[in-house]
């Protein structure tokens, strides 16, 4: 689990990206195909507001809601801010994708326990005024300090919702 929350670092910015999703709306249930108990491939993601002087945008998928610290499923740095957005299950050309608290690097969708209430699952575009410069399979932690010394101009967050209900019992005979 991420020792820090790279999304985090940008709680204070004032200025917005309007960060959306064909998948799911603000607050609505992530669709199963996104999720480990589908075909777990990432959600498209569109932004629009991008500010002028962006350098790179931040993308980060983290759910709050684990039960020791927030779990880190996906970062991805390097992102064009010229983009509109990430395809579904796909990767903007020349981006880097960190480590996620799975221990791979790239995505892995929500899979909270079973029986549980749905958790938040919270993705985030920051616009960067300078470009990061990380190492290759970077952590959250190191993207963290590198978001700490770095001037975020805008954030875009956008909310889903992902629960597993009760396993079914096990029928005998």
């Amino acid at each position: 689990m991420a020792i820090v929350s790279p999304a985090e670092a940008a709680s204070d910015v004032a200025e917005r990206i309007l960060l959306s999703s064909d998948a799911f709306a603000e607050g609505e249930p992530i669709p199963a195909q996104y999720t480990c108990d589908g075909r777990d491939m990432s959600p498209a993601l569109s932004w629009r507001d991008v500010p002028n002087g962006t350098a790179e945008l931040v993308v980060t998928v983290e759910d709050p809601d684990a039960d020791d610290e927030v779990f880190v499923h996906w970062m991805v740095t390097g992102i064009d801010p010229t983009s509109p957005g990430i395809l579904e299950g796909g990767r903007p050309q020349g981006a880097t994708e960190g480590l996620n608290d799975f221990g791979d690097a790239g995505w892995k969708g929500p899979c909270p326990t079973w029986g549980h209430e749905p958790h938040r699952f919270v993705f985030t575009v920051l616009a960067l005024q300078e470009h990061t410069r990380l190492p290759y399979r970077f952590t959250a932690e190191q993207l963290r300090e590198t978001l700490d010394r770095t001037v975020i101009l805008a954030r875009g967050v956008l909310v889903g919702r992902y629960g597993r209900t009760p396993r079914p019992p096990v029928k005998s005979g």
